[in-house]
This record gives C-alpha cells, structure tokens and sequence, in this order.
C-alpha cells in the first residue's frame, strides 16, 4: 500500500469531486494521505478534512510566501491546531527565493520560529524549497540546509537521534545538497516530475540515492505525472510515480510501496495507516 506524503485536497480545484478523488486514491491503493497547510485559514481546512476522513491525515504550518504578516499570536495558534490527534507535521514551511513574495529574512525567521515548535511538540516537518528563477542560483537550498543545520539537531533530540526528522518536499537539488540532508536526518520527496521525459538529471540523482529515505507524493493538484502531465493531479496517481522510481532502481513497483511507506510511517509515526 501507498502514502501520498503530499497534496493538497483542500484547495478548490477539488470542490466538484473530493470525495471521489479520495475514494479514487484508495481504489488505487493509496492507503493514507498527508495534507499540510500553507496559512492559518488552510490548517483549519486541512484538519477538519482529516476528521472526515479516516485515511487523511493534516500538517499544519506557514508556507514561505504566506508568512508576511506571520507573528507571536502566529505560534500560539499553530501550536493549539498541532496539538490535534490527526495532524503529524509542522508543514508546509521553508524557503521560497523563486517568486520573492516575501522578503528573505522574514523567511528564515518564520523558518525557525516553526522548526522550534517542531521540536518542542516532537513532531517531524514537511519542507519547501524553490531557487531563484533563471540564475542557475542554488542560493534557497544552501539557506534551507543551513537553517536545518542548526535546527534539527533540536528536533532530534526529542524525536530520537536516529529519527527521520522531516521530509523535503518535491526534492530539486544536486547529489552533494540530497547527502547533506540526508545527513542531517531528512527524507526526500520524489513525485510527478520523476516520470517527465526530461527529467534525466532527477532521474539520475534517485539512482544514487538509499532507498529507504525516499518518499512518494503528488503535490496534488499540481505536478501530475506522465501521462496526466498539464492536468489536474491527484493522490490516485502515486503508482505511476512508483512504476517509474522501480524502473530507475531496476526493482519491483511492491518494493517501492513497502520502502517509501514504511519511511512515512516511521517519519510520521504511524504504525499502519489507520
């Protein structure tokens, strides 16, 4: 069975047929479904959708380019939705330098504010990261690594040393930025880009990288994998993105569902899905 680690059903582009795309992704063998937040408004969504449904499961958190007006009042009320049983990340947080919404620093420190309320609630983050457009600028990930650097040694030591202590979502560096994360306990995200014609130089990079630190997602309803690519994307979706991760590792599609789904569980401590 599959985790979508990734996606978002609370967006409007599923108000016609929610339900049937959660049904769809089941049917598909999607067994659980991770939905993170991106403001305040969303995490209220995105958990009153996990109390619908028994297989939905939130991350509450301030995605970069909505944390402008983020402050202290901010923290308190994360900290009180995060508290809730169904929620098992701080996310989606991090770093955008691609559409410059908000400004650099105020970025970093909305980064460590939340990575801090990851520690002090024990639980692991869901990460973003985008570089500057056209620049060849790897500027957002060397930042992103940085700060986690410094932080997750924090979130380790109430998770447990050995812990994976989040994911980075809809992974784009280099092999040398992934070991780096790697090091620092993370997992990656791989999804709908995997499976593009000319993805070679991702496609490359998972060859290289262990298998049981890699995670499936949609980032749903974007990012649809081939042959869906330009359309609205959907948690039903993940084995294709797992045909294509087993044909690069030259294993079995089963191999991938066991190792990526055992990684999310131990990641977001659930031991079944239920």
């Amino acid at each position: 069975m599959y985790c979508d680690t990734h996606c978002h059903l609370d967006l409007p582009q599923f108000d016609v047929d929610r339900e049937a795309v959660i049904s769809r992704a089941g049917a598909a063998g999607v067994s659980w479904i991770i939905n993170p937040a991106v403001d305040l408004a969303s995490c209220r969504r995105v958990l009153a959708l996990a109390e619908q449904h028994s297989n939905v499961y939130a991350a509450v958190g301030v995605h970069p380019n909505d944390c402008a007006d983020f402050n202290p009042a901010t923290v308190n009320a994360l900290a009180t939705l995060a508290r809730h049983p169904k929620v098992v990340a701080i996310g989606e947080i991090g770093l955008d330098y691609y559409w410059n919404r908000v400004a650099h620093a105020q970025q970093k420190l909305v980064l460590r504010a939340q990575l801090a309320l990851a520690a002090e609630l024990r639980l692991p983050v869901i990460l973003h990261s985008r570089n500057p457009a056209g620049s060849g600028s790897t500027a957002c990930h060397d930042d992103l690594l940085c700060e986690i650097a410094q932080m997750g040694p924090h979130i380790r030591k109430t998770r447990g040393q050995d812990a994976i202590i989040g994911v980075w979502h809809a992974f784009s560096g280099d092999l040398e930025q992934a070991q780096q994360a790697l090091e620092n306990g993370l997992a990656l995200g791989v999804g709908g880009p995997l499976t593009f014609q000319n993805a070679r130089r991702l496609q490359a990079l998972v060859t290289q990288l262990p298998i049981d630190r890699l995670m499936l997602e949609t980032d749903a309803p974007y990012l649809a994998p081939h042959p869906h690519r330009g359309r609205r994307n959907e948690p039903a979706y993940v084995p294709l993105i797992a045909a294509r991760l087993a044909q690069l590792l030259n294993t079995t599609v089963d191999a991938i569902a066991q190792a990526t789904t055992a990684t999310a569980r131990r990641c977001f401590d659930r031991e079944d899905g239920e």
